[in-house]
């Protein structure tokens, strides 16, 4: 096919499917060669080990998508290397017209699509761009003088009036599938082609049942059962479709829904302040004099406190890539106010450790819990690990599944004292917030 005729390409990024993917929708031109893209950006992939368990789901997703289109003579061209490098690649090759992709919020990707547009600008390429991976725009949900929200409950409640038919319509690409013409030179490689090994770590299946999410607001906060949807990695790749989630969570259950709500929440308050990336939303926390103990680090991100709560959610995921919200907060909580140690590190360890890794929202939630962010527990809260164990794991069944040596001589003692490093967090957050 080559230059011989006009084609559109889509370029996948986040938004790994074929059913209701607005831009794909878009993409899927009646009568025009479509070519089906994924780059393997060497600006995320060269910090990752080989065998990152995301990118092995990546590449897994990947992988069937290809083989589904395969017997319309079609296939996914997927390609290792940096974005601009290979669209420039491609634009020589084919008489590429449009480029269409679904946008990003995050700052990297912003900066990435900038720069895509002027290499398509100059090249008489057009670049067509949809959001897709959330259900409102930037600046659709603001107060009324139009400045951004900080606080999440007026938001929400702001969220829930905006919401229109519109914003949950759904994109039926799979009729359009079935009569598109495919470029038929598509190359998918092997993952040793692309410098890729293969992870054990399993993402949970996706699955949509309705009677766990009718019963989330009961059951989401005791990690030893089956409480919680785990659609958070379906959600940050895209092989869910939030305009449906969100349907559900509408029909089934408002606290589910309130929880795709503080997704939304968190990616607005990185649209609009992109320095909570490496600063605090509120600015005089960055005056706290942390600790950084990094022997105490150590035994947090291994599971080895002395505090079985605390313990048993970061083994949790370390093991499976995943950890129950309920754990999240009180292992943050744990490591920025009982060890002192810079939310910042632990941000850091959870991005490197879990399926459902999404910047904005690993990063509002280690903000809320270190005190630090919009909308935030309040710096004197501080969970108390072995309450939280007596609340919401009272017959010790998640402990015991992840800390079997509980009683054992070889577990170690509490890494601190709760009331002591109570006081003591106490006067440091004090201490930085005195000049506020």
């Amino acid at each position: 096919m080559k230059k011989d005729v006009e084609i559109n390409l889509f370029w996948f990024r986040r938004d790994l499917r074929f059913t209701d993917n607005k831009a794909l929708f878009h993409a899927l031109e009646p009568g025009k060669p479509i070519m089906l893209l994924f780059v393997f950006d060497d600006d995320i992939l060269d910090p990752l080990p080989a065998n990152d368990h995301r990118v092995t789901f990546i590449y897994d997703t990947l992988s069937a998508m290809h083989k589904k289109v395969a017997g319309q003579g079609g296939g996914l061209e997927v390609r290792r290397g940096k974005p601009m490098e290979v669209l420039h690649e491609l634009i020589h090759t084919y008489r590429i017209r449009s480029v269409f992709c679904n946008a990003d919020h995050e700052p990297y990707g912003i900066h990435r699509d900038e720069e895509v547009k002027k290499l398509l600008d100059s090249k008489g390429v057009g670049f067509y761009q949809y959001l897709d991976h959330l259900i409102m725009e930037k600046s659709e949900v603001v107060k009324p003088d139009g400045t951004p929200y900080q606080v999440f409950t007026p938001y929400s409640k702001r969220w829930k009036d905006n919401l229109e038919e519109k914003h949950l319509k759904q994109y039926h690409c799979t009729e359009l599938l079935k009569d598109a013409v495919f470029v038929t030179d598509s190359h998918f490689p092997e993952m040793d082609d692309i410098a890729l090994e293969r992870s054990s770590l399993s993402a949970p299946a996706l699955r949509l049942d309705e009677m766990l999410i009718r019963n989330y607001h009961r059951q989401r906060d005791i990690p030893s059962i089956n409480g919680t949807s785990r659609l958070g990695v379906h959600l940050r790749f895209g092989t869910l479709s939030i305009r449906e989630l969100v349907g559900k969570g509408l029909q089934w259950n408002d606290t589910y829904l309130n929880e795709l709500i503080w997704r939304e929440f968190y990616a607005m308050i990185l649209w609009h302040y992109p320095d909570v990336v490496t600063k605090s939303f509120k600015s005089a926390y960055d005056r706290i004099r942390w600790r950084n103990n990094e022997k105490e680090f150590e035994a947090w991100k291994h599971g080895m406190t002395g505090f079985p709560m605390v313990d048993a959610g970061m083994r949790q995921l370390s093991n499976t890539g995943y950890m129950h919200n309920r754990l999240r907060m009180v292992t943050a909580s744990f490591l920025s106010k009982h060890l002192l140690i810079d939310w910042r590190w632990g941000e850091a360890w959870f991005a490197e450790k879990l399926f459902d890794y999404e910047l904005s929202s690993n990063n509002g939630g280690w903000q809320w819990s270190a005190g630090t962010g919009c909308d935030a527990a309040p710096y004197f809260r501080i969970f108390n690990p072995v309450a939280q164990q007596k609340k919401f794991d009272p017959e010790g069944k998640y402990i015991t599944r992840w800390v079997p040596e509980i009683h054992e001589m070889d577990y170690p003692p509490p890494i601190v004292d709760h009331a002591l490093a109570r006081d003591r967090c106490l006067k440091v957050y004090k201490e930085a917030l005195q000049n506020e």
